[in-house]
């Protein structure tokens, strides 16, 4: 709210060159806001903190926005804003979240990309679900993004699964797989190529050798080959999307662009490279060697764009891939919502595109670290029987565990009433958990703390909403204060200090999704949102309002209005859903 005045402040107590010096915002317990700048420009500047405090606040221009400026201990400046001041910009008019961001960015976004025929296990859960909030945070800014799910749809596993398409055919059991458990389907094609090439000699009719002859008719473009790969593609897709609709992720099949998108550019791609000498020939395989990367040897760090047999591997799908974000989709910005485990790799890419040319310097390229998900014994989460943890049973699991317990504290809510809510609170405390978490980081996958409705969970900040919801019911206003129009329904009067600290957190929430969208951290909104929930919950412990008189009732209604419509936008773009009960 207040960042321009104190940066202009900054600019003009110690010149230009430090306008965009971090204000260093902080909470105090003696006023709104402590301002902290002046400690870390004191030695910069030459002068001890609190005169360059001093000089700072010279320099402000606070008229009409804070009640009292005043420095305190070392250097800290304390702010006290004018309740008039406040009043008026939770009255105004709201403008569209987090609007006039500068400069506005056409945004390509990689996020979730599961394996045709196999299953979704919960390491997909985490590129899902953050990629998704992030596109739908910079959308909300005002970015152009385009969605890009680089599902594995090409490569030599698939000779092994046409083949084992083709022996069970498509009408089978085992082909309906694809869509109830592709793992399934999966786990009995490799078996049979693996006793089959365990086999003496793998007869030129086995299994094994007709996967292999499959490989290459498929990259040949037989007709035959290739109409099973779409069948294949096709029903993998439908498991998909089962995934993302339990989910509420807003990929389509429009925004799918395989591997297979690519293939016929890469040999090109690698002719290019090893003409313009950035690619050479080592130990047989055509690699790239961008500076700063090497081994544990100390040797330079090879980036294999050319297999020794002559076929292509995720190196050169990956440059081809970055290079049609930038010519083709004209890109500024390209972000990979991508495990941590694969950073040496996506920077290796990155830099080899960048030496060819491909991705200038005006393009950003930025890899968004996904951390695992653990189990309680803190080792990545299995089954019992040592398997990755399949997502939609995971989910099915949620819902089920919210259901029970909306079963037993709500029974007079209708069958289908408990089910929806079942379903919102279920998912959006998976989402919630995950998205809540630096997304470079490890988390412990945890039901109860998960669906519990204390702490920061996602049942906690939807129960906030649901109970906003209640009270305006009761009001018999709750069309009225959740409509279209985004101005409070009466006059807000802020006088009670919970109300105060309620308003001034309301007042945060744009300044929150350009951070969000900045650092690309969907965990500050989450942090956002807990915080609104638990200021509410003090407000309204303090402030009555169903049975205040009718002037601070209608404001006080106009007030929770507000909540309400901050914390279901929130939810929203974290992909989650509010419900109307809980």
């Amino acid at each position: 709210m207040v960042v321009p005045r104190v940066q202009a402040a900054i600019a003009s107590a110690f010149g230009e060159e430090y306008r965009q010096t971090d204000p260093v915002i902080r909470p105090s317990q003696f006023a709104d806001i402590q301002i902290n700048a002046a400690m870390a420009l004191a030695k910069r500047v030459g002068l001890p903190p609190r005169d360059a405090a001093a000089r700072i606040v010279e320099a402000l221009d606070l008229d009409g926005v804070c009640s009292l400026v005043e420095i305190s201990g070392p250097g800290f400046i304390n702010l006290t804003f004018d309740g008039t001041w406040i009043e008026e910009l939770l009255n105004a008019p709201q403008p569209a979240a987090g609007a006039q961001p500068a400069p506005l960015h056409r945004v390509v976004v990689d996020y979730s990309s599961p394996n045709v025929a196999k299953e979704m296990h919960v390491g997909h859960l985490r590129t899902t679900v953050v990629g998704d909030s992030i596109v739908r945070v910079l959308e909300s800014l005002g970015h152009t993004v385009i969605r890009q799910n680089h599902i594995g749809d090409w490569g030599t596993p698939f000779g092994m699964l046409i083949e084992h398409w083709l022996e069970v055919g498509e009408d089978s059991p085992e082909a309906a797989l694809l869509v109830d458990d592709p793992s399934a389907f999966y786990q009995a094609a490799r078996a049979k190529f693996d006793a089959s090439a365990a086999a003496a000699g793998d007869e030129s009719d086995g299994f094994a050798t007709r996967a292999r002859l499959r490989v290459v008719a498929l990259q040949s473009g037989d007709p035959e080959t290739f109409a099973v790969w779409q069948r294949l593609v096709a029903q993998s897709k439908r498991y998909f999307n089962a995934i993302y609709s339990m989910l509420g992720i807003s990929l389509t099949d429009d925004h799918i662009a395989g591997e297979s998108s690519y293939d016929a550019h890469l040999a090109q791609l690698c002719q290019e490279l090893e003409e313009r000498g950035i690619a050479r020939v080592s130990e047989g395989a055509l690699c790239t060697f961008p500076a700063g990367f090497t081994g544990r040897d100390g040797d330079p760090l090879p980036l294999i764009i050319r297999k020794s047999d002559g076929g292509y591997g995720y190196g050169t799908t990956d440059l081809a891939t970055i290079r049609y974000r930038v010519r083709e989709l004209e890109a500024d910005r390209v972000l990979y919502v991508v495990g941590a485990p694969q950073n040496v790799h996506l920077r290796m890419v990155m830099a080899t595109a960048r030496d060819a040319g491909w991705l200038p310097d005006t393009v950003e390229a930025t890899h968004v670290q996904i951390g695992n998900v653990l189990g309680e014994d803190g080792k990545i989460l299995k089954s019992r029987a040592g398997n990755p943890v399949k997502l939609m049973a995971l989910l099915q699991e949620a819902v089920d565990r919210a259901r029970a317990v909306i079963d037993a504290s709500r029974p007079e809510l209708s069958d289908d009433e408990r089910a929806v809510t079942a379903r919102q609170v279920g998912i959006g405390a998976v989402k919630y958990a995950d998205l809540s978490t630096g997304h470079d980081t490890e988390y412990v996958f945890d039901f109860d703390r998960m669906l519990a409705l204390s702490g920061n969970t996602g049942p906690y900040v939807q129960y906030a909403a649901a109970r906003i919801r209640s009270i305006l019911r009761k009001a018999g206003e709750l069309e009225r204060h959740t409509g279209a129009d985004a101005a409070p329904a009466a006059r807000i009067a802020v006088v009670e200090p919970a109300e105060r600290a309620l308003a001034l957190h309301l007042l945060d929430y744009d300044a929150t999704l350009r951070k969000v969208g900045e650092q690309l951290e969907p965990h500050r909104l989450c942090a956002y949102l807990f915080e609104l929930a638990q200021l509410f919950t003090s407000f309204y412990d303090q402030c009555p309002v169903l049975k205040a008189g009718d002037t601070v009732r209608d404001s006080r209604l106009a007030l929770c209005g507000l909540v309400l419509r901050r914390l279901s936008a929130g939810l929203d773009l974290l992909g989650i859903e509010t419900p109307e009960n809980m």
